[in-house]
């Protein structure tokens, strides 16, 4: 057999066992089957790319160029969908954003293949001045390779962009990738581009794409055996240019490309793969925190330099961080900004709940939200961890230290490099003798431990970033305050129209005696005003409880009797769908008539996210000192965003005749028993809505 088949066919299995491989791992994954539809097409490209040289006569290695075209003409669009959504937490904004040219990638090249096929080739020709074999292109293959060329250079601006949002364990997580795909693709914008230039292409490439598509396999091996999925929480910007050097770089490359077809069109596909494989080894060598840190390490020493340019530190962090006005993304940007500032790969930030009891999930270079979530699923030991950190005023190595919250927090921030990554600091954020996070900090480059300046910096940005929480935790205060001064207000108002409103409308139902006679009239004007009536009356009741304190009388009682109270009140509106899971527990103190109003608030929210068919569970039970009710359903979820910053505030709803007072009224009614709501949900899976009562003598 012939060696250009073997290496085709070696390359074809690789791409193939690759992207099943990935496909294998999550398959409601976009970016996993993108990824495998691409392979794949690799693959049968390879395989007719072998075909081809291995032809016994020209027509045949026509055919099987013929069809190696059409193949290259699909393989752009399900790599352009795997550069969009490949490790963005966010990309279901950029598959909305780029839905049309998405659709163009998919619909422009299969028009183009399905209506003119027979002519995107015309003939093979020989090239005397070069020596090879040229498959000349009809005017659909020119428009055809257009359209490949012009992906491909977007397919490698998104890549860039995602790799420049990227820092820490997840740069180290995606870099290989993210080289094997921008390796395959630069060959390709080469050979598009001479297949342009010459309006042909090139059969002598064709021994050169095997090779290429094996080194591009290599590095996607290497990167899929460090990380098994393709999620991690990088956010890139929504710019499409900004700080992009795909298209400068694009347009370099194939000028060199014009000069170098020139001078040395003999020996252009070897002195092409050579460019490429230094091109990658560079790529290696440059992305490397390790060479980056020994280089810095270098100059320091032997220069006799500060480690650090405090002035150009205390410049970026101010640049970064004055105009952010929410928790989450300071934390965000202060894990990336750490990961650059100190070279280490793993910079993960913990948040104190309002109630200064609970660590919850701020940032990370090394752990999704998912991940995190789940390694502090229970939450125990945050109090006694805040309570420590409320006495440490230095970062603390969390390896050397033996108290018990120290290996709390070990628990809940894996060490990804325990042989070669140093030891992990915390670094606790306090502002004002208040504790408001912790951020810690490990897997650094080479494993250099902190020196004594490394932690004094450190205690300074600590200082700073706690400052600058407790600012925007002042802010929120005085925000939230403001709101509700001014839905105060405005319940005033409505309480009062509402009220004049309903006052006439009884006198018009006393009044209706006059007409009584009317039959037709009669049952309208009772129809009608009686809902009326009934729903302004309801309208008011839901607003009065916002103008007054609420006050709550607790007494001993059992959970399951208020369920069953809170169900019976809703007669025939209890949703069909509605499976009870009782468990005997231990009475706590609670105001049933208020605890019933949140029941039937969020049964009534589930029956609404599921229509008549949806499936309920309403389920009671005891987790560790805490008596829990579940209430859960099938229906349209909720998205993160929306739970977090909108869920819990008046006037915030997701339901077309929703008002928004439901879940900030049970919220209040649950803070005011000293519990807490735990919400997950996700969009178009369901939601689950925990509500968590103290049992006494036992809350910790």
């Amino acid at each position: 057999m012939d060696a250009n088949l073997i290496l085709a066919l070696i390359g074809a299995a690789f791409s193939c066992g690759l992207g099943g491989l990935a496909v294998w791992r999550d398959r409601k994954s976009v970016a996993h089957l993108a990824f495998g539809a691409g392979m794949l097409l690799l693959a049968a490209e390879a395989v007719c790319d072998g075909l081809s040289l291995h032809a016994a006569t020209p027509d045949q290695e026509l055919r099987w160029q013929l069809y190696r075209l059409m193949l290259m003409g699909l393989v752009p669009a399900p790599w352009l969908v795997f550069s969009v959504c490949y490790g963005r937490a966010n990309y279901a904004e950029f598959l909305l954003k780029w839905r049309l040219l998405l659709g163009l990638a998919f619909v422009g090249p299969m028009l183009l293949v399905l209506g003119f096929g027979d002519l995107l080739i015309t003939r093979v020709v020989y090239m005397e001045s070069t020596a090879t074999f040229r498959a000349a292109l009809g005017a659909p293959g020119k428009v055809l390779a257009i359209l490949f060329l012009l992906t491909s250079v977007l397919i490698l601006m998104n890549l860039e962009r995602t790799f420049r949002s990227s820092l820490g364990t997840m740069r180290w997580r995606i870099k290989y990738m993210m080289l094997g795909i921008v390796a395959l693709f630069v060959f390709r914008v080469y050979s598009t581009s001479q297949a342009i230039l010459y309006s042909s292409l090139d059969l002598s490439l064709a021994r050169v794409d095997g090779l290429v598509l094996l080194v591009a396999c290599g590095l996607v091996a290497v990167s899929l055996a460090r990380s098994p999925a393709f999620t991690a929480d990088i956010y890139p910007s929504h710019a499409v240019l900004y700080k992009s050097l795909t298209f400068v770089l694009a347009g370099v490359y194939l000028i060199v490309v014009g000069v170098l077809a020139l001078v040395v069109p003999a020996a252009l596909p070897v002195k092409a793969l050579l460019l490429l494989l230094a091109l990658i080894a560079l790529g290696v060598l440059t992305l490397s925190e390790r060479v980056r840190q020994r280089l810095k390490r270098f100059v320091s020493r032997h220069f006799r330099r500060p480690l650090y340019d405090y002035r150009r530190v205390w410049a970026t962090f101010t640049e970064r961080t004055t105009s952010l006005v929410d928790d989450v993304e300071l934390c965000r940007k202060m894990a990336n900004w750490l990961s650059e500032t100190f070279q280490v790969l793993s910079v993960t930030v913990w948040l104190t709940n309002a109630n200064k009891d609970r660590l919850v999930y701020g940032a990370s270079t090394s752990l999704p939200q998912a991940a995190a979530e789940d390694l502090a699923s229970t939450g125990d030991g945050d109090a006694e961890i805040i309570r420590a950190l409320s006495r440490v005023a230095d970062p603390i190595d969390l390896e050397a230290s033996r108290e018990r919250w120290a290996d709390l927090l070990k628990q809940r921030n894996p060490d990804y490099f325990p042989e070669k990554g140093g030891n992990r600091v915390c670094l606790p954020l306090v502002a004002r003798g208040e504790v408001l996070g912790v951020a810690i900090v490990g897997d650094r480059v080479s494993g250099v431990p902190f020196s004594g300046e490394d932690l004094d910096l450190l205690k300074c940005i600590g200082d700073q970033v706690g400052a600058s929480l407790l600012n925007i935790e002042l802010s929120q205060r005085l925000l939230q305050a403001r709101e509700m001064e001014a839905f105060q207000t405005m319940s005033a108002f409505f309480v009062h129209d509402l009220k004049n409103t309903t006052f006439t409308l009884s006198l018009l139902l006393q009044n209706l005696q006059e007409h009584f006679d009317d039959p037709a009239f009669r049952a309208d004007a009772l129809r009608a005003v009686s809902k009326s009536v009934e729903h302004m009356n309801h309208l008011i009741e839901r607003l009065s409880f916002l103008r007054h304190e609420l006050n709550i009388k607790p007494v001993p009682t059992d959970l399951n009797a208020v369920v069953e109270a809170a169900l019976g009140s809703l007669g025939s509106s209890v949703p069909a769908g509605l499976v009870r899971s009782l468990t005997p527990v231990p009475p706590v103190p609670c105001d049933p008539e208020q605890i019933q109003k949140v029941i039937v608030n969020l049964v009534l929210n589930a029956r609404d996210a599921t229509g008549p068919d949806g499936q309920l569970r309403l389920e009671t039970g005891l987790r560790d000192s805490w008596v829990v009710l579940s209430v859960g359903d099938n229906g349209c979820g909720m998205s993160p965003e929306f739970v977090q910053k909108y869920l819990f505030r008046p006037f915030q709803t997701t339901k077309k005749k929703g008002i928004g007072i439901g879940m900030f009224h049970s919220k209040m009614i649950v803070d005011a028993h000293h519990g807490r709501i735990e919400v997950d949900s996700q969009p178009g899976q369901g939601t689950t809505i925990r509500v968590l009562l103290p049992v006494p003598n036992q809350k910790s």
